[in-house]
């Protein structure tokens, strides 16, 4: 009985990269997107500038807008002296070039009249 060759796996280009940042309205993810424009923050500081405690999710909520907002897991020390690996969240280019274009989008809206 003779084999068959099984087909060629097909490169998938990930979904994420063909999404645009559909933009928010949320106060807690205005405030860590700014941030985040500004510089890479670690989980605590993400959950410092939302105001809330889940800084994981407001994240996933950002992915799921379209963003990739990609965690390093960078080592430190924690206050007991053991080592410890911590998120530490950032934007790509591409999620900068997404969010200012959304924001100038946002800006134009608002100039209307209308919302953004």
């Amino acid at each position: 009985m003779k084999k068959k060759t099984p087909a060629p796996t097909k490169v998938k280009t990930s979904a994420r990269s063909k999404r645009k940042f559909i933009g928010t309205e949320n106060p807690r993810h205005l405030r860590v997107i700014m941030a985040l424009l500004v510089s890479p923050r670690p989980r605590e500081a993400i959950d410092r500038i939302a105001g809330a405690s889940n800084g994981p999710e407001l994240m996933a909520e950002l992915r799921r807008r379209g963003l990739d907002a990609p965690c390093s897991r960078t080592p430190c020390i924690d206050r007991d002296g053991f080592e410890v690996k911590r998120g530490i969240y950032h934007f790509t280019d591409k999620d900068k070039r997404l969010v200012r274009a959304w924001l100038k989008r946002r800006e134009r809206i608002k100039k209307q009249g209308g919302r953004g």
